[in-house]
């Protein structure tokens, strides 16, 4: 699983300038750090930024799997893909999910000069089970858009299978008690449907979710892809697939890039 890619490719990934290990934050076990990927040719220039926001500890995730989640091949290549396309991407280690990513955040808006980031151009993508954590961020933190791909979202309607999937697979859930009204009307949010996702109740709470989102007019788009499965951009190959991931990399253009 630490060793799968993304399996869409454009011009100028391997170029990308990576700046690792800065360090963001401090934990109980010591420093916290981020990765900074560039497109080329950006040192000097305050650029849009797109962080990958993970809703998983890294203490107990490494005990699992054995690296960090920003050290995992999927991480690694969507960022390069990202910064490929002309956009900052930003991966990061966490202790506490829901704790450190705001302190990233601030660490963010603190230092952008430092980091040649533009603060008023920050974008998240977050997938499957590190989505409700970026929910909260896109709840709480000012952004220019947001990417959820085949991802927990909120539960709704008395539902309560995301606090179920919790308690299974442990990730954090700070939205849990939230509704759509919660979310800003006006943040453009692509929301990522893999209709052969055979997640335990998964495309229903998507479905769910998307129906209070329209009633609530929220600035809210559900890209359905019907023959791709959960994780489809790691596993799947296809050109649904491809064109799927196109699909995510116009969205932050359009989104984020202004020049």
């Amino acid at each position: 699983m630490t060793a799968l890619a993304v399996v869409h490719r454009v011009p100028g990934m391997a170029a990308v300038t990576v700046r690792r290990n800065i360090e963001y934050a401090r934990s109980r076990s010591g420093a916290l750090t981020l990765d900074l990927y560039e497109p080329a040719g950006i040192a000097s220039k305050h650029r849009p930024t797109v962080v990958f926001v993970t809703g998983f500890s890294d203490s107990g995730f490494a005990m699992r799997l054995g690296c960090r989640q920003k050290e995992m091949a999927s991480y690694d290549s969507w960022a390069r893909l990202v910064a490929a396309s002309g956009i900052v991407a930003m991966t990061y280690e966490n202790q506490e999910p829901a704790v450190d990513v705001r302190q990233l955040f601030s660490f963010i808006r603190q230092k952008a000069d430092a980091l040649n980031i533009d603060t008023a151009a920050l974008g998240v993508w977050s997938c499957s089970g590190n989505t409700p954590n970026a929910l909260s961020v896109v709840i709480d933190e000012p952004l220019a858009c947001a990417v959820l791909c085949y991802g927990f979202l909120l539960d709704l309607d008395g539902s309560s299978a995301i606090a179920d999937a919790q308690k299974q697979w442990g990730f954090a859930n700070p939205a849990s008690g939230k509704s759509v009204r919660d979310i800003p009307g006006d943040l453009p949010i692509l929301v990522i449907r893999a209709g052969k996702d055979e997640t335990l109740h998964l495309n229903e709470m998507i479905d769910r979710f998307a129906a209070h989102a329209l009633a609530a007019n929220l600035a809210i788009s559900i890209s359905n892809h019907p023959s791709l499965p959960h994780a489809f951009d790691l596993r799947d190959g296809s050109e649904a697939s491809h064109d799927a991931i196109r699909g995510i990399l116009a969205f932050l253009r359009l989104h984020l890039l202004r020049d």
